[in-house]
């Protein structure tokens, strides 16, 4: 760590990722928090430890002015506000940033975690914004992010031909205390006769994982005829009550959706999430293994077979929140190497594997 720059850096939200993202920033002697950003009036006012739930004050005070934290010069963003409901207001607040000069690393907009797949209304705003400013916008998470693409990329690695690929996030959502936006979005708690929940629109799961299949094809020089999405529900026949929410028998409560990449009517490259409301939900698919509460999982079929399975564990935190950890690490951890970049839309391909792990150990 001698004679490494101190990054000048502010959290944007406080939410389930965002607090994490905060967390970390403070602890980490490579960056300096300057500033935090909060939207609810309960939130603004006070002292960032307090936000992550730590005890030492740090004299940095949560404001919702935008510009008087552009006014601080941090040299990145942590943007974690949830955007994907609020597109618009998101690349708004990104691009004021990035106009500024200001990097910024994030887990919102899950669009941008394949950049160069994402549609012209969301990537060109943001592009012209990285041009005006001479700054760089680096999006991950988990899922979508690290089992979709650093998982995919180790496990392939290790073939001498590939013939499928299979991503799988396969998590029990009962414990994670985020229905306004996960909960709703995924319909838990509606019935058959409900509107389709927002999430299994017809091609709304194409346009959250399908530039993930799209630049595996991509990275295999392989061409697919076609991208499909199939969705699954699965309604309660008893009553399960959860941190998520209370189902009633009849009602959502474990969902099973993917969107494939398909060559010659064969799926070949698959992004596929299991999600239940506890172990009562769905009990005929699949589980994680050895009892755990969540896996993200990497099959490639091929010469050899490899399967790569990720969980995440913690003393204190349970397995949803974990993740959201992880989210946050994602997007914390690349903060040095996005300052150097270049100008522009970074995807993970653009940095190296081991500047991911710089400054984790002190």
């Amino acid at each position: 760590m001698l004679n490494e720059p101190v990054r000048r850096v502010v959290q944007f939200a406080t939410g389930n990722v965002g607090r994490h993202s905060l967390r970390a920033i403070i602890g980490r002697p490579d960056l300096e928090l300057v500033g935090v950003h909060a939207a609810g009036p309960d939130k603004i006012g006070r002292d960032a430890a307090e936000l992550c739930g730590l005890a030492q004050p740090t004299g940095v005070i949560a404001t919702d002015d935008i510009d008087a934290l552009i006014a601080l010069k941090p040299e990145c963003v942590v943007y974690t506000a949830l955007g994907e409901t609020r597109p618009a207001a998101a690349v708004e607040e990104m691009s004021r940033f990035l106009c500024a000069g200001i990097n910024v690393v994030g887990t919102s907009m899950v669009w941008l975690v394949t950049p160069r797949y994402a549609d012209d209304w969301l990537r060109v705003p943001l592009e012209q914004a990285c041009a005006a400013g001479s700054a760089s916008l680096y999006v991950n998470g988990i899922d979508p992010g690290y089992s979709g693409d650093t998982a995919v990329h180790a496990a392939l690695s290790l073939v001498s031909r590939a013939e499928s690929v299979t991503v799988q996030e396969i998590f029990d959502y009962g414990s994670y205390d985020d229905y306004e936006y996960t909960g709703t979005a995924m319909g838990f708690g509606s019935t058959a006769a409900d509107d389709l929940p927002m999430a299994f629109q017809p091609g709304v799961i194409t346009s959250l994982f399908g530039g993930l299949v799209r630049s595996v094809a991509g990275h295999l020089d392989t061409e697919l005829d076609e991208i499909r999405e199939r969705y699954q529900p699965w309604y309660a026949e008893k009553r399960i009550e959860c941190t998520m929410t209370t189902v009633e028998p009849g009602q959502l409560a474990a969902v099973r959706f993917a969107v494939e990449g398909v060559r010659a009517g064969v799926p070949v490259i698959t992004v596929e999430h299991v999600n239940r409301l506890t172990t009562a939900a769905a009990p005929e698919w699949e589980f994680p293994p050895d009892g755990r509460s969540g896996v993200h999982k990497v099959v490639v079929e091929g010469e050899p077979r490899v399967e790569l399975s990720t969980q995440l564990s913690h003393p204190v935190l349970d397995v949803t929140d974990a993740g959201c950890l992880s989210t946050a690490a994602r997007a914390v951890n690349a903060i040095d190497w996005v300052c150097r970049a270049p100008a522009g839309l970074v995807s993970i391909e653009d940095i190296p594997p081991v500047a991911m792990i710089r400054g984790l150990m002190w």
